[in-house]
């Protein structure tokens, strides 16, 4: 019998949350085959099969929160699944004497769960969505349905598991409700005022979903940043008609030399560390009492995924070209949409970069991410008219901001920081010079 554990957690993160079990007890497992899915403040961990064999047992349910080393299930090493061969030897064995008796002895899974076998959380859930637990696929041990069985069921989408549906109770749910995970039938009756309103859900409804861990840990942060920090927001204006004239310019010749797009992030970047070296206070880190100067800009990229915001960091981000940070922050945007993002990516960093512009906003206070004493927003590039040498121009035109601790940055740095911003990046160049 071969132990399979939580592994080793850093000293960051304290415990973890079992997330989805992929595997049964009794099923085969092959070696590196992932068994359980983890989730941590941060990021999710894969626990894989140590040994090929068959899942004996599981010692945590989903939902539990579990330490580093405690143990989560037994995997009986180099065993083959059983249940195929006790199907086909019993008609060997009855057949002359008992032929019905294979039939009945096939079945080897546990019963379904039935409503009085739920916990009250369960029972609960079950009873206000009218579902039967015998229709939702079980992960629980023996076979059980847990809540968050129930409520994945919920978000699937699935038909109504009851009987007979009225006319319109069993519609498809409709299509953007859908991917939002929400199983309200477009075609059920809308209050006549949200019908008016173009809100394809029902009257009153309404869904109770538990919070993630890592929304739970990212509530935490944020209010931890709100309730511990003087923060306070400095807005400038940048003109990127340069910016954007390099880009097209050299773009093509940049994408075909190095692979990669040559985006607006990678001149934010190089134009923040640049301002970091002659400020050093804005990439300074508050300890207890004391102030920690780093000689070096590990800037943290936001990157948004659907279980919410995460900062992969650029480590020495002042030593990278322009096509080494458009291709760091490309995999890390494809590692946060896949899931792979590990704790060393998102460990440490200096100062924060976040584009609210991706999504369209026009002007934002972003909120600094502790222990570090600031973070820059970029807002989205509009089309705008602007005097330029006494004659009024069109151009793309964008605000940023500068969030910061005044515990530690006086508003002068802060200011002065973001004239550095607008000065290399209104004139490219003087990246390029060090200016």
């Amino acid at each position: 019998m071969i132990d399979v554990k939580v592994p080793v957690l850093p000293e960051s993160v304290s415990d973890a949350t079992i997330a989805t079990w992929h595997k049964k007890p009794g099923d085969a497992v092959k070696r590196d085959e992932n068994l359980v899915d983890l989730e941590t403040d941060k990021v999710v961990l894969e626990v894989p099969a140590p040994v090929d064999g068959i899942l004996k047992e599981i010692k945590q349910d989903t939902g539990a929160t579990v330490t580093s080393q405690q143990l989560l299930a037994v995997i009986e090493e180099g065993a083959a699944a059983a249940a195929p061969a006790a199907v086909g030897a019993a008609p060997a064995a009855t057949a002359t004497s008992h032929p019905a008796a294979a039939p009945v002895a096939a079945p080897a899974a546990p019963p379904k769960t039935g409503a009085a076998d739920l916990s009250p959380a369960g029972q609960r859930v079950a009873t206000e969505n009218k579902i039967d637990p015998a229709n939702v696929p079980a992960t629980g041990r023996d076979g059980r349905v847990t809540k968050e069985d129930l409520v994945n069921f919920m978000r699937t989408g699935a038909p109504a598991p009851t009987a007979t549906p009225t006319p319109g109770a069993a519609a498809p749910a409709h299509p953007a409700l859908a991917a939002l995970g929400h199983p309200w039938p477009a075609a059920a009756p809308a209050h006549p005022a949200l019908a008016a309103l173009g809100h394809p859900w029902p009257a009153r409804a309404e869904e109770r979903v538990p919070m993630t861990r890592m929304r739970t840990k990212i509530a935490e942060r944020l209010m931890l940043s709100k309730n511990s920090i003087a923060m306070l927001t400095s807005f400038n204006e940048i003109n990127l008609s340069q910016v954007a004239a390099m880009r097209k310019t050299l773009g093509e010749q940049f994408e075909k030399a190095n692979g990669i797009k040559l985006g607006y992030m990678s001149f934010f970047v190089k134009a923040a560390c640049e301002a970091l070296k002659r400020r050093p206070i804005v990439n300074a880190s508050v300890d207890g009492s004391d102030v920690i100067y780093h000689g070096y800009q590990d800037i943290s990229v936001a990157v948004s995924t659907d279980k919410g915001l995460v900062t992969p960091v650029l480590r020495d981000a002042q030593n990278m070209s322009f096509a080494e940070i458009e291709k760091a922050i490309a995999s890390y945007a494809k590692k946060a949409r896949e899931g792979g993002l590990t704790l060393d990516d998102l460990q440490g960093g200096t100062f924060t970069v976040t584009n609210g512009g991706t999504f369209g906003s026009l002007l934002s206070t972003p909120i600094v991410n502790p222990p570090q004493s600031a973070i820059l927003g970029m807002h989205t590039i509009k089309e705008r008219a602007i005097v330029e040498n006494g004659e009024v121009i069109a151009a793309p035109m964008m605000y940023i901001a500068i969030s910061y601790d005044h515990r530690v940055v006086d508003g002068k740095d802060a200011v002065l920081f973001l004239v550095d911003i607008k000065n290399q990046l209104e004139n490219p160049q003087r990246m390029l010079l060090g200016m």
